[in-house]
């Protein structure tokens, strides 16, 4: 099941369990996870893309390891909320993750790069740093933004 819905991936949800946040990109897949009381995000590992299939088998293992119940995947829309090129690539793997079993929510991450990346500007991170550490950061984000809309559904 795929949703934009944070009520239907709930439901379709058992109460609790680790979500996989992924902010997927055209060179790399930033994964977070989140604890199974849905209160928290962290970063996790990147993946870095070669073929769909050493992709998926990636991020299998990640979610086999930490026994997560659902995936929440970046939605990048344009500004007004539109889909753009990006959107309907991210709509496509999400399609290709589907068979998975597990509930998808597709969540709007606009501006989450961006956030995470000021974030670490002020904390004054290095330009390599930020490079190696801001797609996870930002799937964190996208994370911690779903998750908090999920408890107060």
């Amino acid at each position: 099941m795929i949703t934009t819905s944070a009520a239907e991936f709930t439901a379709a949800l058992a109460v609790g369990g680790r979500l996989i946040g992924l902010d997927v990109g055209t060179k790399t897949i930033g994964t977070a996870l989140c604890d199974a009381g849905w209160s928290f995000a962290t970063p996790s590992d990147l993946v870095r893309r070669t073929k769909f299939s050493a992709d998926k088998a990636a991020l299998v293992a990640m979610i086999a390891k930490q026994a997560a119940v659902g995936i929440v995947i970046g939605l990048p829309l344009n500004l007004e909320g539109s889909d753009s090129p990006r959107t309907q690539s991210t709509r496509a793997f999400a399609r290709n993750m589907d068979d998975l079993g597990l509930p998808i929510l597709l969540w709007d991450e606009r501006w989450s790069t961006q956030a995470v990346e000021r974030a670490m500007i002020t904390a004054d991170m290095s330009r390599a740093k930020r490079a190696e550490r801001v797609d996870s950061a930002a799937a964190a984000y996208i994370l911690q933004g779903a998750i908090d809309a999920l408890v107060r559904v």
